[in-house]
């Protein structure tokens, strides 16, 4: 069942990744074919489960591209970039990192 807290995270999560800023792709998925479809696979998905979401937030996710499992989670930080900051916390600031499963 998920709570008022983490429907609320959801929201902003789902937000913020469709918006398509504060992404971060590292040197292997640069390398992909069709960098654009990658991250409108990101953009747009919604294949979440109890397994890769236990607790509804909507903050991580895989699926493959072209053979690849590839990855992507949400990290909350502060102003600074440096703390992590509370998710719900009107200056948090959210970075989306997409990853080959094998870099994690």
């Amino acid at each position: 069942m998920q709570t008022e807290q983490a429907s609320k995270i959801a929201q902003l999560n789902d937000s913020f990744r469709r918006k398509g800023d504060g992404v971060t792709i590292t040197s292997g998925v640069q390398m992909l074919d069709d960098l654009y479809g990658v991250l409108e696979s990101v953009r747009w998905y919604s294949d979440f489960n109890e397994d890769n979401d236990p607790y509804g937030e909507r903050g991580f996710g895989s699926f493959e591209w072209h053979g690849e499992k590839l990855f992507w989670k949400i990290d909350y930080y502060d102003a600074t970039l440096r703390y992590w900051c509370d998710p719900l916390d009107s200056k948090c600031r959210r970075l989306l990192t997409v990853m080959l499963a094998s870099e994690y």
